[in-house]
């Protein structure tokens, strides 16, 4: 990765008009700011596919999230789940504890300390996951339509950069 110059602000600003000479203060382009865009896409996609899987599945998408996570990463703890995923500790655990009442997670008391737990799936956690994946995959092919495998693997090249960048900051 080279060191570049920051982009010009006007790149991605925008009048309420869009002519130059407009007096209105100038905003962030809905149409041309990288950080809009991934924001709205992101809201879509969790709008949509909360959607979806409450529907086929009867659970939102987050739950989804930490069925993924849990298989990925058996015993791991809220703190671990929140770090690993972006997303933060309390809607986390409020998941894990949806998930446990629903018989697809459990938890087990870590050190004597009843507050810190690691999380596993149960089999019908396990279940549920291997019943999801395909509709997962099944979206994630709708969504990259139109995209070759090498555009596909540059557009998570830059996401995961993006990535970074956020914690960076």
């Amino acid at each position: 990765m080279s060191d570049t110059a920051p982009p010009p602000a006007d790149m991605f600003l925008v009048t309420a008009t869009g002519r130059p000479d407009d007096p209105a203060a100038p905003t962030l382009s809905l149409r041309n700011s990288p950080v809009v865009l991934v924001t709205f896409a992101g809201n879509r996609l969790t709008r949509e596919a909360t959607r979806a899987y409450q529907a086929e599945f009867g659970i939102g998408v987050m739950d989804w999230r930490m069925l993924v996570m849990l298989t990925r990463s058996p015993g791991c703890s809220v703190a671990q789940a929140a770090r690993l995923t972006g997303i933060d500790k309390a809607a986390v655990s409020r998941s894990l504890q949806r998930l446990e009442s629903n018989g697809m997670a459990q938890s087990e008391v870590m050190g004597g300390d009843e507050r810190r737990k690691s999380w596993s799936l149960t089999p019908s956690g396990r279940d549920l996951h291997s019943k999801i994946l395909p509709r997962a995959l099944e979206r994630q092919n709708d969504l990259l339509k139109g995209f070759s495998q090498d555009e596909i693997a540059h557009f998570t090249g830059y996401l995961r950069r993006f990535l970074a960048n956020t914690e960076a900051s």
